[in-house]
């Protein structure tokens, strides 16, 4: 399962389970569709604590609409995980489309202050990599 939602940052998007390469593609249709309105510039907020390993197949969707948010406009964005497998998974997918330096990734399960600390990447360029060292943690 997929939502995109509309926010002052630009859009929020939840991915949920297990998504095949169908649906993926459903998800970047609709995606463009939303993005044909984007502001100039936009952040975007991923929440894919509950999304299970992609088959390779969804991967190359995800890829294709990952690139798509870029070339929108996407300034930062920022992707919540609570498994280090799709942590992994995702990381280097970003690097492979070159969108890697844009995108931080925050676990949930280890960053208690998870939502703010993405919302601070994508508004302030707080950047969550560096959050906890200067609190002195």
């Amino acid at each position: 399962m997929y939502k995109i939602e509309k926010k002052d940052f630009g859009y929020r998007l939840t991915f949920d389970g297990f998504i095949k390469a169908d649906e993926m593609q459903r998800w970047v249709d609709e995606s463009r569709k939303q993005l044909s309105g984007a502001p100039a510039e936009f952040g975007v907020f991923v929440d894919m604590r509950t999304l299970k390993p992609l088959p390779a197949d969804s991967q190359v969707a995800l890829e294709k609409g990952q690139l798509m948010y870029k070339e929108k406009g996407m300034q930062r964005s920022v992707v919540i995980v609570s498994s280090k497998i799709v942590k992994m998974q995702f990381q280097r997918i970003a690097e492979e489309t070159g969108i890697y330096k844009w995108e931080r990734y925050i676990d949930a399960s280890t960053e208690p202050d998870w939502e703010k600390a993405g919302i601070d990447w994508i508004i302030r360029a707080v950047d969550p990599d560096h959050r906890n060292n200067a609190k002195g943690c």
